[in-house]
Formats: structure tokens, sequence, C-alpha cells
């Protein structure tokens, strides 16, 4: 039998694409970083190394301003650059951007928190561990959390292989480490606090608190969060920056001017006359 060949019906002018070419083939390929600027972030007045790197934002076009798109930007920087202390290499340093002057951006405190790799060593057998955290509020208004952590110790001369803390222990310990957290933050300002995170003054200070409890070692502030801040004051952050404020004021009090000593102060003539 011979079969009849069907034509399927196409409506006109509804199978627009054939005529054209392959979609976007005319769009040139453009490199979105010739769109791009760098600025600079300026860490505050705590740390050594002002100047810690860049960061690359689209530039101004339009509503889309680039000082604006900046702000709020968190930077993660590692303690060890910004102190050129290679011994604080586990510690690394949340620093948010709060104000842009020019090409630079200035940042403020936002955070902490420990390299896994150090969290991991510390944990070990034969030992407790205590962790504690506290919200504190600073004397100028930013809500932080703090989190500590600690691991008991062998006492000296001890035979025993394992070195553990009761219940009743590690109750009174983490109290302790709440108290003294809150203590020493609630007193001062974000800037002191910072101070205080650099040298592990708090951690210092549970450690010396708990040896009536049970030896500790280890004891660190591990991490930092920030969790509410104040209105936004330029002048506290330019302090911070120790680019305006009553320090910097002080710094430039001038040079004394050396007045020869041949020269007399009668033989001057008077300002006021005529010569």
């Amino acid at each position: 039998a011979s079969r009849v060949p069907t034509f399927s019906k196409m409506a006109v002018g509804k199978n627009k694409r054939l005529s054209k070419g392959k979609k976007g083939k005319g769009k040139k390929i453009v490199d979105p970083f010739t769109k791009k600027e760098w600025y600079d972030i300026k860490a505050p007045g705590n740390f050594s190394v002002r100047n810690c790197g860049k960061t690359p934002v689209t530039r101004t076009t339009g509503t889309k301003i680039a000082s604006e798109m900046l702000k709020g930007r968190v930077f993660e920087v590692c303690l060890a650059d910004l102190n050129k202390d290679e011994d604080q290499h586990y510690r690394k340093i949340k620093l948010q951007c709060e104000e842009v002057q020019g090409h630079s951006c200035l940042t403020q405190f936002y955070g902490l928190t420990f390299t896994t790799d150090k969290l991991r060593s510390m944990v070990k057998k034969w030992q407790s561990l205590i962790e504690a955290h506290v919200d504190v509020k600073t004397s100028d208004g930013y809500v932080m959390r703090l989190f500590c952590i600690g691991f008991t110790k062998k006492r000296p001369n001890q035979l025993k292989k394992t070195c553990y803390a009761n219940a009743a222990q590690q109750k009174s310990i983490r109290k302790k480490m709440r108290e003294i957290m809150s203590r020493e933050s609630t007193s001062c300002e974000l800037k002191e606090l910072v101070n205080k995170f650099i040298p592990e003054v708090i951690g210092k200070e549970i450690e010396k608190a708990c040896q009536g409890i049970y030896p500790m070692q280890n004891v660190h502030i591990r991490k930092v969060k920030m969790l509410k801040k104040p209105k936004f004051d330029l002048t506290k952050l330019l302090e911070a920056h120790g680019d305006s404020g009553p320090a910097a004021a002080a710094a430039d009090t001038g040079d004394k001017v050396e007045v020869a000593a041949d020269a007399d102060p009668a033989a001057r003539p008077d300002r006021g006359a005529v010569l």
C-alpha cells in the first residue's frame, strides 16, 4: 500500500526565530573590573598597621553611589597582619566600613574569631572543656556577645592521668567567666575594650580568678559578635582613627622657636613705630 504524504500546516508569521541568527550573538563580553575602582581599607587606631588592604567597588553611575555601596562592608583581617606580630596569627578581626573619605574606607571594630586549627589544637583528651557566653553593653552603647573558652589542667606534681572538673566546679567557673567578662566590658568604651582583646587581658584575668576552683589553661575570648551599634557618630569614628579629637589636637603643639642669643630685646625696633 502506498503511503500518503501528510503535510503539517504552519501558521504564517509565527516562527520568527528562523530568519534571525543566534540569540545574544552580537553582545560583547565586557570585563566587569573595567568599571571598578579600588579603595584603601583604614583600620582604627588600636592597630599598628593602619592601611590593611584594598577593596573594589563599581564606579558611581546614576543613583548607585560608590561610597554608599561601600558602607556596611565587613572585612576580615588577621591580627598578625594588623599588629606585625606572628604570635597572634590565630585571631581574625572583623572590621566594618562606616565612612568613606576620598579613596579611604574608615572602619570600626565589628568582631573577633579564632581560626579553626587553633581551636582544634587546644581540644585534647583527659581534660574538661568549659565554655561560657555573655551579652555586654559598653559605656558608649555597643552591645556585643562575648564567648569564652577554657580548659582544666593538671595540678603541680599530679600523677593522675586525667584532670576533670566536676559539674559544681564547672558551674562556678562559668559564673566567674561571665562576671569577669561583664565587669571588664561594661566599664569601658569600645576602643578600650579592643585594647583589652589584643593582649588577651580578660582571658588571663579569668585564669587567675579560677585558680582557687580548678587550675585552668588556654583561657581565651574565642569569639566576639556585634549585636547592636549606637547611632553613627562621625566625630567618634575620626577619634578612633586618630584623625581628630583631643588626642590629635594635643599631638600637634608645634615646636619651640629658638631666639638668637645676641638679639637684644631692647635693640629690636618697635613693631608699631613708623621706621
